[in-house]
């Protein structure tokens, strides 16, 4: 799989692996007993929140929480799967995969990792079900990657996308009045702690650990898009449509991007209208920037339109993680929420380095 495929997730999910993930996991997660939970928090070095739990919740915290849970249980998922293939010495995930890194170290923190993504999942339920809604449950979940290399790229991409969207999940909170306010304190904490992940991801891979001053900020329907695309369909107990976010169209792009000024070209199943559309990147904590797409757009049997737009990374673009999308509209757009609200096609999700 060409790396830049994985990076910006192609339209559908090859997976090198053999049958899809499913639950439960041996230390019964997502349902452990009140014993298998003291050794999960053992596993997290810490324990679940006893702060504040909310007993309604405005129908938007209902929503973002939703996103919040499934994206949990995915992560779990995740990193269950690479825990596995990393101590089975499975080709690709072996010690040779894996150098110059200490296995022993590597596993450990991985583990740990696992153990608090399964944290955050039972508390982002368990505020769910305090305000008697339904919690989530796991679906099935496939992962396009086939080496140690491409899972931590990977993992860094969509710990990008958690970082983007907590904050927006906060702002939410906060604006909308109800109970849920007094969990923003708790959303900042597992903001950081992922910011913590992500370092970690980046330093395995020889990075900067901290890739900007200022991370690139998201909406939670770019979120709830790209994390579709590790799920197989038709397999979650709740079907995800009954969530009240949206799911955009598959934006693929082509050639890599660099760190640098450079022509992209993108992919997309439907029309493309140049005159009336424009590519927006988000990119740190910059106002979003809307590029022309140049004309004409080349379309191929199937539907694929193929067209180009710049990539202005010197215009003051954030080293690392920058979020893609084809609006409606030449702009401008002045906040991540009003991109998505003009979205077509999207989140194209780049990495830079």
């Amino acid at each position: 799989m060409l790396l830049t495929n994985l990076i910006v997730l192609t339209t559908s999910v090859t997976a090198a692996a053999a049958a899809p993930f499913e639950f439960p996991l041996p230390d019964g997660f997502p349902s452990p007993s009140p014993a298998q939970l003291v050794k999960i928090e053992q596993g997290a070095g810490g324990t679940l929140a006893s702060s504040f739990l909310p007993t309604s919740l405005k129908d938007p915290a209902v929503t973002t929480l939703q996103l919040l849970a499934n994206n949990e249980l995915f992560e779990v998922a995740f990193f269950t799967e690479l825990l596995a293939n990393i101590t089975n010495n499975v080709p690709g995930y072996d010690e040779a995969a894996t150098a110059p890194l200490d296995r022993t170290y590597l596993i450990k923190a991985l583990s740990a990792i696992r153990n608090q993504e399964e944290l955050h999942a039972l508390g982002a339920n368990g505020i769910l079900a305090g305000a008697k809604q339904a919690p989530i449950a796991p679906c099935k979940y496939d992962f396009p990657v086939s080496s140690f290399k491409e899972a931590i790229l990977l993992a860094q991409t969509f710990t990008d996308i958690a970082l983007g969207t907590v904050p927006a999940v906060q702002a939410l909170f906060a604006a909308d009045g109800g109970d849920e306010q007094r969990n923003i304190p708790l959303l900042g904490s597992i903001l950081a702690q992922e910011g913590e992940q992500v370092g970690f991801f980046r330093y395995v891979q020889q990075k900067t650990p901290s890739a900007a001053p200022f991370l690139t900020g998201g909406s939670p329907g770019f979120a709830f898009t790209a994390l579709q695309r590790f799920i197989v369909p038709d397999s979650c107990p709740k079907p995800l449509s009954s969530i009240d976010l949206p799911t955009f169209k598959p934006l693929n792009i082509i050639n890599k991007p660099m760190a640098r000024n450079m022509t992209l070209w993108y992919a997309v199943e439907g029309p493309v209208d140049c005159e009336h559309q424009s590519v927006v990147y988000i990119s740190g904590q910059n106002l979003p920037l809307a590029v022309p797409i140049a004309c004409p757009a080349r379309r191929s049997r199937g539907g694929i339109a193929k067209f180009k737009a710049e990539f202005p990374f010197e215009a003051g673009f954030a080293n690392g993680f920058t979020i893609a999308a084809v609006v409606n509209g030449t702009g401008p757009l002045l906040s991540p929420d009003a991109v998505a609200a003009a979205t077509v096609y999207g989140p194209g999700l780049i990495e830079v380095n």
